[in-house]
């Protein structure tokens, strides 16, 4: 029987790249990376102004609520 293993990954697969990730009950909160559409790439040229933008959003829409009024 043959013991050696056979590289079925394609060559463009940056293996250096990969993270090891905690699985199961150590895994505290899910982190993740979001994959922004290219249109959306252009506008913000990095991580900081994504995450200013959507804080803002945030900012108003708690500052801008609908008032619902029940019974009307």
């Amino acid at each position: 029987m043959d013991n050696e293993m056979t590289d079925e990954l394609r060559s463009e697969y940056d293996l250096k790249s990969l993270r090891v990730r905690k699985m199961g009950a150590q895994r505290t909160s899910f982190r993740g990376f979001v994959q922004l559409a290219p249109d959306v790439i252009e506008v913000f040229p990095n991580a900081e102004a994504v995450n200013e933008a959507l804080r803002f959003l945030i900012r108003m829409a708690r500052e801008n609520k609908p008032v619902t009024q029940f019974g009307s």
